[in-house]
């Protein structure tokens, strides 16, 4: 594996969710993505929830998940499990991501 591919990569994410989302989607969406947790290969740790941040800028849900390295990273974006969570997740949301190895 390449230097610069060594190492843990964390998987950071945060919703604004559209107007009509009512609190049953938004606790399933925190449902689905801390169920990929022991289903997803090379995940080590998921947190998700709401945003307590005064300076949230609308984004109200987020979280961060840590993978062992950036292959299972990659393999996570095509996995069925998550596959499924964005079939019905994203009409629902504007979100941003970032991915930072550290």
């Amino acid at each position: 594996m390449p230097e610069d591919q060594a190492g843990n990569v964390f998987h950071v994410f945060a919703f604004q969710w559209k107007p009509d989302v009512t609190e049953a989607q938004k606790e399933r969406a925190a449902r689905d993505i801390a169920a990929f947790q022991g289903q997803i290969p090379g995940l080590l740790e998921t947190h998700v929830g709401p945003n307590i941040s005064p300076r949230g800028k609308g984004y109200t849900f987020g979280g961060i998940m840590r993978f062992k390295d950036q292959e299972s990273l990659d393999s996570y974006t095509h996995h069925p499990a998550h596959l499924a969570l964005l079939a019905w997740l994203v009409p629902l949301i504007d979100a941003i991501e970032l991915d930072i190895r550290a």
